[in-house]
């Protein structure tokens, strides 16, 4: 990439980490009553992360150069499965997709050893499961 499509990009995500800080995460997250930790504390930390790294990279364009049309075919792939992947968790519900989308994406990058294939399919979408619905006590709909 050149200097001035990184500063681009870099300020584009600065942009989105603002508005999602600022517009997005006020607008759709509630508020709890009870609980430890506040359902905006990760959404408002990962807003934060997005923008420093977008500033960080207007501030400081790295010396890569553009990627190649197989490189971003591939990205695309990932996108794509990913939005399926979402769009199906509305019509079957997290347990069901989170542990085949798990498995696509590591088929698509990869990943050969079964005990990480088990972890990654079975252990981390029921890791995400408890620790949002036990312990946050939120809906995973």
């Amino acid at each position: 990439m050149t200097n001035s499509a990184d500063r681009l990009s870099g300020a584009l995500f600065l942009l989105f980490g603002l508005a999602l800080y600022f517009a997005v995460i006020p607008a759709y997250v509630e508020i709890a009553e009870d609980g430890n930790i506040a359902p905006n504390t990760m959404p408002n930390i990962l807003a934060w992360i997005i923008a420093l790294s977008g500033a960080c990279l207007v501030v400081k364009p790295t010396k890569i150069d553009a990627i190649s049309f197989g490189q971003f075919s591939r990205m695309a792939a990932f996108v794509f499965v990913l939005a399926i992947g979402i769009y199906a968790m509305g019509w079957f519900g997290y347990m069901i997709v989170a542990p085949v989308l798990s498995l696509v994406i590591m088929a698509m990058i990869g990943e050969r050893r079964w005990v990480w294939i088990a972890a990654g399919a079975v252990g981390v979408p029921a890791l995400i499961w408890l620790l949002v619905t036990q312990v946050l006590d939120r809906s995973m709909i």
